[in-house]
């Protein structure tokens, strides 16, 4: 008498009974996979996306040191160097936020290769978790070279008083920037579009957010228009972690942020799950 053992050809294929297989939970290996994709494609031109940024930005110190920082000139107590430094930093960290985030599915959807990211089984909370955490990384990037290369700058001081409180504004700052820009990758249909955004929208409120000035200095009507301004409690509150004083209440800032992160992850998801100028 003899046994036969079924050979592993003879097993069953789900997919020759019309059985789907499915995926329960997140995904997290095709989650680890976009994220990866994406910061490796940053990386590839680091010396444009992270070098760049970095000495563009600390060209500004360099100006405004040399203009306005001599004889002595202070704001909020601290010398003009070490105000404008935190600002500097975390100005450089929403635009690139911004650049990386805004570039992959605009990218996709004029070459052609859009179905790279609609086709794997991500689901669109993935996706969108996968391109927000890239670009954050970036912004992560970027801010840790500036804040790097101003330890050994002579006359600045950038030394955190409050590290927990400039992670926790990096990253709501940063994750609202990269939110911007999933949405601005989502409705734009050529570069020309992003660009438009770019300058028009991302740099006057960056540069208009109290990087170089205390807003207190301002007329009232011109605090009013700062204080509507986003950017102006993420530049406020990192800079409070670095220096431990701040033009705008701390709690109030953190609210806003939140409340507004919150805003554009609900829109950014449902853009995705109906597939505005993503799907035919």
């Amino acid at each position: 008498m003899t046994i036969q053992s079924k050979s592993s050809d003879d097993a069953p294929n789900p997919q020759a009974l019309g059985v789907e297989r499915t995926i329960s939970g997140v995904n997290w290996v095709g989650l680890k996979t976009l994220y990866f994709k994406e910061v490796r494609r940053f990386m590839k031109v680091q010396l444009q996306t992270i070098w760049a940024p970095s000495i563009t930005t600390l060209l500004f110190l360099v100006i405004f040191t040399v203009a306005l920082g001599r004889g002595g000139a202070q704001v909020m107590g601290v010398p003009f160097a070490d105000f404008i430094a935190p600002g500097l930093i975390m100005m450089g960290m929403l635009q690139n936020a911004f650049a990386n985030s805004s570039f992959s599915l605009l990218a996709g959807k004029i070459q052609g290769t859009i179905v790279d990211y609609l086709m794997p089984p991500l689901s669109n909370g993935e996706l969108l978790v996968a391109m927000v955490g890239a670009a954050m990384t970036r912004a992560f990037f970027v801010g840790a070279t500036i804040w790097f290369v101003m330890l050994f700058w002579p006359g600045v001081h950038v030394m955190p008083q409050h590290p927990a409180i400039v992670l926790w504004f990096g990253l709501l700052g940063s994750a609202m920037v990269s939110l911007l820009g999933v949405l601005t990758s989502i409705w734009a249909e050529k570069f020309d579009h992003n660009s438009a955004v770019t300058n028009f929208v991302i740099a006057p409120l960056s540069l208009l957010s109290g990087t170089f000035y205390s807003v207190d200095k301002l007329a009232p009507s011109f605090q009013a228009v700062s204080h509507a301004n986003p950017f102006f409690y993420v530049i406020s509150g990192f800079r409070y972690g670095f220096l431990g004083k701040t033009d705008s209440d701390i709690m109030l800032g953190s609210v806003v942020l939140i409340v507004l992160n919150i805003v554009l992850v609900l829109i950014c998801y449902f853009l995705l799950r109906s597939g505005w100028k993503l799907k035919a």
